[in-house]
């Protein structure tokens, strides 16, 4: 069966959450004079990211909503009661530094470019609508893609095979015309798999060991281009894993 369309996941895939967000809550860290608290920069973002993986965790188990995960991790950061306003306020400031260091991949423009007239594209996050929306026209691609759906509208959280599907669904396409390209492989690539689509896992960081079966791993998006032109007209069962 043909390969018809790729979905993509958004953040250290397409966008360079990573070192966005790492710059933006330095930045952030600092201009709110708590940086002394720490050892060093490396032990404040660490307890950054414990406080961020924390509250993300729940939001993604549908426990709080997007909203609502903001305010847990500023407080939990700070470390102290803070009413809803105070919160919104304080990661707000975050957010307007975050946002400034918003960058892509250098190869994400050209492989997305290099898809167009290969295969429709889509984006499934496990983020929010408006959040990964706002993003993507921000960076200039949201053009490429013709849905995005995100874990909150959904009611699913990758790498749950319902995530997948509806995804396809909202695509009008079953799950074996469809692959989906993710940096993660667990959450992304195997997710995926199981759900029934082609599997692209993106390991820029070159990581050691065997890939599991039904998964191709690229080390750079400009290798999509060739492998989803291959996959045309002979089905993803031929090629992934």
């Amino acid at each position: 069966m043909t390969i018809e369309a790729v979905l993509w996941d958004v953040d250290d895939t397409l966008f360079d959450y990573t070192g966005s967000d790492r710059v933006g809550a330095l930045r952030h860290i600092e201009a709110e004079g708590l940086l002394a608290r720490y050892a060093d920069a490396e032990c404040a973002l660490g307890r950054w990211r414990e406080c961020m993986e924390a509250a993300f965790g729940r939001f993604l188990a549908g426990e709080v909503g997007f909203l609502e995960h903001r305010r847990e991790r500023a407080r939990a950061f700070l470390g102290g009661a803070l009413s809803d306003d105070e919160a919104d306020a304080w990661f707000g400031r975050y957010v307007a530094l975050y946002e400034a260091a918003w960058t892509l991949f250098p190869d994400s423009v050209q492989a997305l470019t290099d898809l167009a007239p290969l295969a429709r594209q889509g984006v499934l996050s496990n983020s929010s609508v408006r959040n990964q929306d706002r993003k993507l026209r921000a960076l200039g691609i949201r053009e490429h893609f013709e849905v995005v759906l995100c874990a909150d509208e959904v009611g699913h959280a990758k790498p749950a095979a319902e995530a997948f599907l509806a995804a396809c669904d909202a695509m009008g396409l079953a799950p074996e015309r469809v692959v989906y390209v993710g940096d993660k492989l667990d959450v992304d690539a195997i997710g995926a798999r199981d759900a029934g689509l082609g599997a692209v896992w993106v390991d820029r960081g070159g990581v050691e060991g065997d890939v599991p079966d039904g998964v191709t791993r690229i080390g750079g998006l400009g290798e999509l281009p060739g492998l989803v032109r291959g996959l045309i007209g002979f089905g993803a069962s031929s090629t992934f894993g």
